[in-house]
């Protein structure tokens, strides 16, 4: 079975956030809510194990984000 990863997995973080920051940028709160919940639902889709995505839940419930870097899910 898959386990998520919780550690570093993008060739470049700091990119990805840029982009990510830029795609919010000039919108007000009510279009980035939007967009985030769009985005978590096309990547859940991406994803398409439950179990992954419950594992992701629960990281992202956690204060640390689950997994401390270690690559491995949260217990």
């Amino acid at each position: 079975m898959s386990r998520l990863r919780t550690g570093p997995n993008l060739d470049d973080p700091d990119g990805f956030y840029e982009e990510l920051l830029s795609l919010h940028e000039g919108r007000s709160k009510d279009e980035s809510d939007a967009i985030n919940a769009r985005l978590v639902l096309i990547l859940a889709n991406h994803v398409g194990d439950r179990q992954i995505l419950r594992e992701a839940f629960r990281a992202a419930a956690s204060p640390t984000g689950g997994g401390g870097g270690r690559g491995e899910a949260p217990d």
